[in-house]
């Protein structure tokens, strides 16, 4: 998918704040046909209300999406326990619910989305479906929030299994492993202290890594990329 080339169209999933804000922001502005996927609203492109932490709901984000091509899957959403990455974190006491559905957003539906998406992803030229892990799913590199680390851990396994399955739909798959990244919800946290001080990544970087794998031609394909803080 050349940068250079017509309107792609975008599919941001998680893009009413965030990482997805970001991006489904650039993407506009870049002069993409973006769709953004969230349960809250987004002004960004055309938005779609959707609750991917069941079946139903992504059924019902396909549906809505219809038969249109899509160039790009950009799964950018995602979801953690309470108190998680702050020393109030407590994994003995955390709900069993609050496992599963961790695991059902960060995992499970970067899958069901993708595969749901078959049909529309292979009316492009160069798709890619990019999906957002976490340093805590790099072998060795666990974090005491057992669900997030579990969820960005299957979600790699799933990625490399996926760029196999998928190999002859010309599908190119990209998990990328940020640090924390400089959204304004992590900004906050390490004003109010929740966060020890730190340098996050800016986002323009991560959007730069995006945009980067975007502008690749159909030859390459980019399995993973790991972004770590220098401070």
């Amino acid at each position: 998918m050349d940068a250079s080339s017509a309107k792609r169209k975008i599919l941001v999933v998680g893009a009413s704040r965030g990482i997805g804000a970001a991006v489904a922001e650039y993407f506009v502005q870049q002069g993409d046909d973006v769709v953004c996927i969230s349960r809250s609203q987004s002004t960004l492109g055309r938005w779609i209300q959707g609750d991917i932490s069941t079946a139903t709901g992504i059924t019902s984000v396909v549906a809505e999406i219809g038969n249109t091509p899509v160039d790009a899957l950009l799964f950018m959403g995602g979801t953690w326990e309470q108190q998680a990455f702050t020393t109030q974190y407590d994994f003995i006491h955390s709900p069993d619910a609050e496992t599963r559905y961790v695991i059902a957003v960060n995992t499970i539906a970067p899958i069901e989305l993708t595969k749901q998406l078959i049909p529309n992803l292979r009316q492009s030229h160069h798709p890619r479906a990019i999906f957002m892990g976490a340093l805590s799913g790099l072998d060795h590199c666990a974090t005491i929030e057992v669900a997030n680390t579990a969820s960005k851990f299957g979600l790699r396994g799933a990625a490399q299994a996926l760029r196999i399955a998928l190999a002859s739909e010309n599908i190119g798959i990209t998990v990328i492993n940020p640090g924390n990244i400089a959204t304004p919800e992590v900004l906050e946290d390490i004003a109010a202290g929740r966060f020890q001080a730190q340098v996050p990544i800016p986002i323009a970087d991560l959007i730069s890594a995006i945009a980067w794998i975007l502008s690749l031609s159909a030859a390459v394909d980019v399995g993973e990329i790991t972004l770590y803080q220098k401070g």
